[in-house]
């Protein structure tokens, strides 16, 4: 599956904290206070320009007036603002403010994808958080509604995001699907390729599946001590499956690989690109 204060709740890639940082900063310098959403006060209308209803969505947002959130990112993504569509369709995947949907949420980040961006462009980490979100949908489908599994698509937004883009999150699914066969071949090798970009990002998930993989390959002590390592620096999310992994191969270790992984769990520098 993660950030911006706001709205940034789903994915933690690269390109999208750099941009969103930049706006926060942005936003804050503009921001002049609270006010009721479209009333005169607010000085905000449907009519208002994209950015302003997004401005105004964002603190709406922050303020715990989601209602008025929703109402002002849907004016402002039919104005064609990208970073309102993407919020918008946060929501609606999260249940957040709006009924949960995850259809609807799919629509909107397919359109997202579909306009595609320039080399440089603002919207760079709404498109790749766009990217993630839709080969989450297609690698388990929606039930309910037209959107089937297709692990094949699913495999190209991963691999569209981890090398166009080098996202963490897509590298480490990536990689996931490579080592299981999903579609496509597996392939040990490649999967371990994206796995070592993954965790050298930062990402606590690939640092220990990648020591899980060199450990069944014989490398016991420096396998285990990512898996220790993992555990130390991982999301709540992840807490439960790395932990069975680490257990698994604590139990098999012997005593020297033991104390040799403790060591280097405590020495190792992680996600520094080493």
């Amino acid at each position: 599956m993660r950030k911006f204060v706001a709205v940034m709740y789903k994915f933690q890639s690269v390109p999208a904290k750099l941009l969103l940082l930049g706006l926060v900063a942005s936003l804050a310098q503009t921001h002049a206070g609270p006010a009721a959403a479209f009333d005169p006060e607010s000085g905000i209308t449907k009519e208002s320009g994209p950015f302003d209803l997004f401005k105004f969505g964002f603190f709406s947002y922050k303020e715990g007036r989601k209602r008025d959130a929703v109402e002002a990112y849907r004016y402002a993504a039919e104005k064609g603002h990208t970073g309102s569509r993407w919020a918008l369709a946060n929501m609606y995947a999260d249940g957040d403010g709006v009924a949960e949907n995850d259809f609807e949420a799919f629509k909107i980040y397919s359109e997202i994808a579909r306009e595609g961006i320039e080399p440089g462009s603002e919207n760079t980490g709404y498109f790749v958080n766009a990217l993630v979100s839709l080969a989450g949908y297609y690698r388990r489908g929606i039930p309910g509604s037209p959107v089937k599994s297709d692990l094949t698509q699913a495999r190209q937004l991963y691999f569209q995001a981890a090398s166009a883009f080098g996202v963490p999150e897509a590298q480490f699914q990536l990689a996931r699907m490579i080592l299981q066969g999903e579609g496509g071949a597996a392939n040990v090798h490649q999967a371990k390729k994206w796995l070592n970009r993954a965790r050298k990002n930062g990402h606590a998930g690939a640092l220990g599946l990648f020591g899980n993989v060199i450990f069944q390959e014989g490398q016991y002590a420096q396998g285990l001590a990512f898996m220790t390592a993992a555990l130390d620096h991982c999301a709540p999310k992840d807490r439960g499956w790395l932990q069975e992994l680490q257990e698994r191969a604590f139990s098999l270790a012997n005593e020297n690989d033991r104390r040799v992984a403790v060591a280097l769990a405590q020495d190792l520098r992680f996600g520094d690109g080493n």
